[in-house]
């Protein structure tokens, strides 16, 4: 049994261990949450609720390819320069998976929402992904 006092519980050692994540990822995600939250009011306040949904949607894509990202490089490897070599294909390989997700999702989303407002959701995607690069520069 473990105790993490971050969010203050006792677990069995290999259940959250796949779950925890470093706390620059969670800055991360609570920032890119926070901008698409504000894009897609403002774009609701400007444009009305088809473009806040599609700048909701568009910064939803950002989140869930970065989600992916860290899902498939974030993974832990040990410290012998084998291991560095798999943590660098690994990095590749996440962002592999981060491409293919917005890929998919986009195009999910240009075939069923037939409202959709293509500025606002890029927009919204592309203020996301500053907060992406943001994390890139942020030291902690």
């Amino acid at each position: 049994m473990r105790f993490d006092s971050s969010i203050g519980v006792w677990y069995p050692a290999d259940v959250l261990e796949g779950l925890a994540l470093h706390p620059q990822v969670r800055w991360l995600f609570r920032c890119q949450i926070g901008v698409t939250l504000v894009v897609a009011l403002g774009a609701g306040l400007l444009l009305g609720v088809h473009a806040a949904v599609s700048a909701a949607l568009g910064g939803g894509i950002a989140v869930a390819s970065a989600a992916a990202y860290a899902w498939r490089a974030l993974r832990p490897s040990g410290t012998t320069a084998a291991d560095a070599k798999r943590a660098f294909a690994g990095q590749l390989a996440g962002e592999g998976y981060k491409i293919a997700v917005a890929l998919v999702l986009f195009a999910l989303v240009f075939k069923s929402y037939a409202q959709l407002a293509a500025l606002p959701l890029f927009l919204a995607y592309a203020a996301t992904m500053v907060v992406y690069w943001m994390a890139l520069l942020r030291q902690h």
